[in-house]
């Protein structure tokens, strides 16, 4: 227990994975634009990039709206990209940090491993699937953008 005598918030951890068809390299490219998460993550309502590994976010969390700062802590094209949240005084009880692997299965198809871990305890483990499908979904009926980065 924290020293001023207030429980830490509960955590809660998920991890799913799906297979996409589109090649390991569209994958990675698709994820980086994080500027497109509110069309398959329900709760994003609105992403904005502050500088190259930082984002704005609007989401909205058992009907409350929040407003949280995201930081790119890791960068393997193709292979891995890793996030966070970064500590914000109007929401200090939240956090959220989540970490996604790529892998080929083919020269058309990706294994997506999303693992993440948030508080308060329930929001992702119960949305996990949903976003992930909702990811291929996207990804597989729109067609690749070349001008991403």
């Amino acid at each position: 227990m924290p020293k001023n005598g207030n429980r830490l918030p509960a955590m809660d951890a998920a991890e799913g994975s799906i297979l996409v068809n589109a090649p390991v390299a569209v994958v990675y490219k698709r994820s980086l634009a994080f500027e497109d998460y509110p069309k398959f993550i329900s709760a994003i309502k609105d992403v904005r990039r502050l500088d190259e590994n930082h984002f704005s976010a609007s989401l909205v969390l058992n009907g409350k709206l929040h407003e949280a700062t995201l930081e790119i802590m890791l960068h393997i094209p193709e292979r891995r990209l890793a996030w966070r949240t970064l500590a914000d005084h109007s929401s200090p009880d939240h956090f959220a940090a989540g970490v996604v692997f790529f892998t080929p299965q083919s020269d058309q198809s990706t294994c997506i491993t999303l693992k993440l871990t948030s508080s308060p305890a329930g929001v992702v483990s119960r949305r996990i699937g949903t976003c992930l499908q909702a990811f291929k979904t996207l990804l597989e009926s729109e067609p690749a953008r070349e001008n991403r980065s």
